[in-house]
């Protein structure tokens, strides 16, 4: 009863709570509904104002579909014709507004031909070139237009072209008239006398009533402008003016520019001065010329003209102006290569002077500028003047080396005699208390008596740093003193012109290495007295060089006197060049010596005449050309280098002989005679051929030392010996190796000697034992 009672219990809570789950859905259910009731009653009067508007679309759809059809058919094709005829008028238009423009042109073109043609009747030049270069426009337009050709066109150029022809001509005679230059017959002469004969006659002069701003020349000169023609007039008389009186009167120093003022001509003409000067001056020149522009300025080149262009100020411009653009740079080289060129100093004491010339250049440039021929910025002549420290050194540096080239394209074989009392004077070297910096204050004092002072404790000898006796060309003393004197100014120079003067010397001594050699080889190689003292040369210019540099180093204040100044790099070059000419001298005359020697058929069979005389002519020639070249290098060489070369040449036929006569295989008794009497004249005549001085008495002394120069002497007098002497003789001569024969033969040359002298005997061969 209790479960039954629980279950039911448990039933009717359950319906209770579904009950009221149902009952709440209802009520939301209902409320939904009037939701939807009210949007439903909003909705359908836009869904029915919808529904009438898509009506009424199709509606309008359907008229269009009708108008486009109408259009298609109907309107499209009146629009096509409607296009074609507008297309066709408006070309028709433009093709009138074409004719209407060409017509207009051609009457343009019409009207300022006739306009010209009557001013030019009225001789008013000015308009009838303006009307003539609208007509040129004119017609350039018409010749523009693309795609338009008109036979007419070709007429009106020839029109065009015969009319321009026609006002250049009057305007040529104009000009003609105005400008009229009277010169000589020889047209291109430069001389005086045409200078004298030539005149300008300028009928540019104003009368007294007449108007000066509407002159002929101005009309002229601004018709001219207007036509482009003023260029090439202009030119032409800008040159004839170069040439017939600017130029005459910077070349002719005589020529005085003469001016004559008439009622209706201005005179230009010359005369010559009776003084006649070497070189233009600067300042006269500049007088001259400036007297020249400034009646040119006042009766031509002072008339301004329309000259357009993008450096033209309202595009006017006188005439001065473009008349200076024309000759103003010929005119200015002219100037400085023909008048400034020649003032510059030759000295450099005489650079304070130039100073004049400065000024007077720069009063010349203002004056040219005032009168506007030239620019504010043209200052051409003033720079070159001014400059005048570099131009110096470049005409010195010039004039000493054309005056270096001469000297040593000179003659080599004029000469002077080179001694200790005539080595160059040296400058005063400072005391050796001075230290590295010598007192400057004033110059140092030349010591003209061969000593060098060194302060009161003594002086050196004479002799020091003097080359031995000797000749030299006169042209190499000229130039050693040249290289003096050129840096003896640089030392007085400023400090760019020295180290230009000091390069220039260096240059002098290069230029010697290089030309001297090759102006003179074909000399130099054929006569022995050239070589010889072209040796000198380079060993006496070597000889200053050691010294020349240091010798101005305390002369200067400048560069110098900081002691990179030197010319000793050059001293192995001229010691080398004077050598290398001597010793191939040298080895000609050793050629010529052993050419003869080889005529004496190897000394051999002496006792057959003919072979004797065969010999005895080749030791004569030998001794003869040795005399010879005594003779030539007498009194040329040093006595020392004399004796040298001599001594060389006699050993070389000496031990050429020495060396026949040992290669001998068999010596009878009368070949060793002969041989014997052909070495005494060797040994007797050859040392006669040392004769280095001119005085024979002082020559003895030399030819008693042959032995000195001459190694194989003694050799050959110990060959002479053998040739006259016995075995026992040799044999003392040889004592065991330690006598004099040993001292100039070998063992085996003397045995060879024996065995060609005497025969196979007992006592030979004991000889021959006792050499070794």
């Amino acid at each position: 009863g209790s479960l039954v009672a629980a279950v039911l219990a448990h039933s009717g809570r359950l319906d209770k709570e579904h009950l009221g789950a149902r009952v709440g859905r209802l009520s939301r259910r209902g409320e939904v509904c009037t939701m939807i009731n009210k949007k439903y009653s909003e909705f359908l009067p836009s869904m029915q104002s919808a529904e009438e508007l898509v009506a009424q679309v199709e509606g309008l759809s359907n008229n269009i579909d009708l108008l486009k059809a109408g259009i298609e058919n109907e309107v499209q094709r009146d629009l096509n014709v409607a296009v074609a005829e507008f297309t066709e008028l408006k070309q028709q238009l433009e093709r009138d507004t074409l004719v209407l423009s060409v017509l207009k042109k051609l009457q343009e073109f019409d009207t300022t031909i006739k306009e010209c043609n009557t001013a030019l009747l009225e001789r008013k030049y000015v308009r009838a070139a303006q009307q003539l270069e609208k007509a040129r426009s004119s017609l350039r337009n018409l010749e523009s237009r693309g795609g338009f050709e008109l036979k007419i066109l070709k007429a009106l150029g020839t029109e065009l072209t015969v009319q321009t022809q026609n006002i250049i001509y009057h305007l040529g005679e104009e000009w003609q008239k105005l400008i009229v230059w009277r010169l000589p017959p020889s047209k291109g002469s430069s001389s005086l006398e045409a200078a004298v004969l030539s005149e300008l006659h300028l009928h540019t002069v104003p009368l007294q009533d007449e108007d000066a701003a509407v002159t002929p020349v101005t009309a002229v000169l601004q018709a001219l402008a207007v036509l482009g023609e003023l260029h090439s007039k202009l030119k032409d008389f800008g040159q004839l003016l170069l040439q017939n009186i600017l130029k005459p009167l910077i070349s002719f120093p005589s020529l005085e520019p003469v001016t004559e003022e008439q009622p209706d001509v201005f005179i230009l003409r010359f005369r010559s001065q009776e003084l006649v000067l070497d070189e233009s001056s600067p300042i006269e020149v500049f007088d001259k010329i400036k007297l020249i522009f400034e009646v040119l300025h006042k009766y031509l080149l002072n008339v301004p003209v329309e000259q357009p262009g993008e450096d033209r100020r309202d595009g006017r411009v006188t005439l001065a102006e473009l008349l200076g653009e024309l000759i103003w740079e010929e005119l200015s080289e002219c100037l400085i290569q023909n008048c400034l060129v020649n003032s510059i100093p030759t000295n450099s004491s005489k650079l304070e002077q130039y100073k004049e010339v400065i000024e007077s250049t720069e009063e010349f440039e203002k004056a040219l500028k005032e009168m506007q021929f030239l620019k504010e910025d043209t200052t051409a002549l003033l720079k070159y003047a001014c400059n005048v420290d570099s131009h110096f050194a470049n005409k010195k540096c010039q004039d000493v080396i054309m005056a270096a080239r001469n000297l040593m394209t000179s003659e080599i074989h004029n000469t002077v005699k080179i001694t200790s009392d005539s080595s160059v004077a040296l400058p005063e070297l400072p005391d050796p208390g001075a230290g590295d910096h010598p007192k400057m204050h004033r110059p140092p004092s030349l010591l003209h008596n061969g000593t060098v002072n060194l302060g009161s404790e003594g002086s050196l000898s004479r002799l020091t740093l003097c080359l031995p006796s000797c000749r030299i060309s006169c042209s190499v003393q000229q130039l050693v003193e040249l290289a003096y004197h050129t840096l003896l100014e640089a030392t007085a120079s400023t400090d760019l012109c020295c180290v230009q003067l000091f390069d220039c010397v260096r240059n002098i001594f290069q230029l010697f290495y290089e030309v001297v050699p090759t102006y003179h080889r074909e000399n130099l190689q054929k006569l022995p007295q050239l070589a010889a003292i072209h040796h000198n040369n380079c060993m006496y210019i070597a000889h200053h060089l050691l010294t020349l540099g240091h010798q101005f180093r305390y002369r200067s204040t400048g560069v110098l006197s900081n002691g990179a100044a030197t010319f000793v790099d050059l001293v192995p070059g001229f010691r080398r060049l004077g050598m290398e000419c001597f010793l191939a001298q040298m080895r000609v005359q050793k050629g010529e010596i052993l050419e003869r020697l080889s005529s004496a058929r190897n000394f051999s069979n002496m006792d057959d005449e003919e072979n004797y005389c065969a010999a005895n002519k080749a030791i004569k020639q030998v001794l003869h050309q040795l005399r010879r070249l005594g003779g030539v290098w007498q009194d040329v060489l040093p006595v020392n280098v004399y004796c040298k070369a001599m001594g060389a040449l006699l050993n070389t036929a000496l031990a050429e002989i020495v060396t026949r006569i040992a290669a001998l295989e068999d010596i009878s008794a009368e070949d060793a005679d002969r041989l014997y009497s052909l070495c005494r004249i060797m040994v007797e005549e050859g040392p006669q051929v040392f004769t280095p001085l001119l005085e024979e008495d002082k020559n003895k002394k030399y030819q008693e030392e042959v032995p000195v120069y001459v190694p194989k002497w003694m050799t050959f007098k110990e060959l002479m010996i053998i040739l006259q002497a016995n075995l026992q003789e040799i044999v003392d001569q040889w004592a065991d190796g330690k006598g004099p024969l040993a001292e100039e033969f070998s063992a085996a040359e003397v045995k060879s000697l024996i065995r060609a002298l005497f025969q196979n005997t007992e006592r030979r061969a004991a000889a021959l034992a006792k050499i070794k």
